[in-house]
Parts: C-alpha cells; structure tokens; sequence
C-alpha cells in the first residue's frame, strides 16, 4: 500500500516533518510512506490553471493518483490551516470533476506547540478535503499539542501516547483503503 505524505510546514525542524518520519516508523507491514514536498506549488490561480498546469502541480497531482491513500501532517498557523497547505489542496482538487482527490482515502493528522494539537486546522483541512470528494478518516484523531515535549532533540517522537495515537490512524487508514475500490476520477 502506498501513501503518499504531505507535511504542511516546510521548516527545517518541522515537527509536522517529524510526524510524518514517526508514521513511517510505526507504519504497519505492507505500509510504504513517501513524502511530497509542496514548497515548489506556485499560488493556485485560475489563470494560470487555463493555460496549462505548471510541472510542480501535475507532479504534485500524479503523486496523488499513484498514491492509494494520502497521510496529511498540518500545524495550526493562527487557530487554522497553513496557507501553503491549503493552496495545495486548492491545486489538488482541480479540475472538480477530474480531481485526483476524489474518493482517495485521506488521514489528517498534526502537531503544534499549542495546547490544542492542531484541531482547529485539521478541522479546516478536513472540510476542504470532504468538499473535494476525498474519503477523509474523522477517527482516530492525532493531535500532538505541546510538540516540544513530544518529540527528543534528534526529531524522534517520544511521547508514547502519540505513538499510539499514530499507530491506530495507520491502522485505520489501511483499513479504509482496502476496504473500498479504487475509484477513478472522470
């Protein structure tokens, strides 16, 4: 099973980047993460769609198409999603009707340095993905508050409930993904 997986922060000492590094460690057997940097989208413009995807963005969308789940680790930028994710997912699920995003199994999950763990973006996030046709996990939540405390200095996450946390959205999500047919976008 492959999934694809997109951190929503691009800093070096990502702890959303961290998360995703956790996921592939506790991934269950037959599970391969791979990451998709989105810092190459450029600004989703109308306009510039019309003439013709850029190549980051049909990269970015055949990455999606061969993926058979996506694994999503947003932060909380100002109690919402950051804008650099949810351009992406504005390029993801265009055209409407021929979105790769649609019927594609989708896991959010995130880690702040707030107390809230994310849940006001992974909120956001999930209604752009729902709108978009995506088949978006509300359960099990992975809300990582307090990041500092969660992960060691060397990016390795730490807190064993986190862990936990992270191996039943895993479980999960394979579970989604196999359970239902791989629709094809028209």
């Amino acid at each position: 099973m492959k999934v694809l997986g997109i951190a929503g922060s691009h800093r070096a000492g990502s702890y959303n980047g961290a998360l995703l590094r956790a996921a592939r460690e506790v991934a269950p057997i037959g599970m391969e993460i791979e990451e998709f940097d989105i810092r190459e989208l450029p600004f989703y413009d109308g306009d510039v769609e019309a003439a013709g995807d850029p190549a980051p963005v049909t990269a970015f969308k055949e990455a999606i198409r061969a993926a058979d789940a996506l694994l999503i680790a947003t932060p909380e930028y100002n109690r919402g999603v950051p804008g650099v994710l949810k351009n992406a997912i504005d390029w993801a699920s265009r055209p409407p009707l021929a979105s790769p995003l649609v019927n594609k199994p989708v896991a959010v999950m995130g880690a702040s340095t707030g107390r809230g763990g994310t849940a006001r973006a992974q909120e956001q996030l999930r209604s752009a993905l729902e709108y978009s046709r995506a088949r978006v996990l509300e359960q099990p939540e992975v809300l990582v508050p307090e990041a500092y405390t969660a992960f060691g200095k060397d990016g390795r996450l730490v807190d064993q409930a986190a862990g936990e946390d992270l191996s039943e959205l895993l479980a999960a999500l394979a579970k989604e993904t196999i359970a239902s047919p791989k629709l094809v976008a028209a």
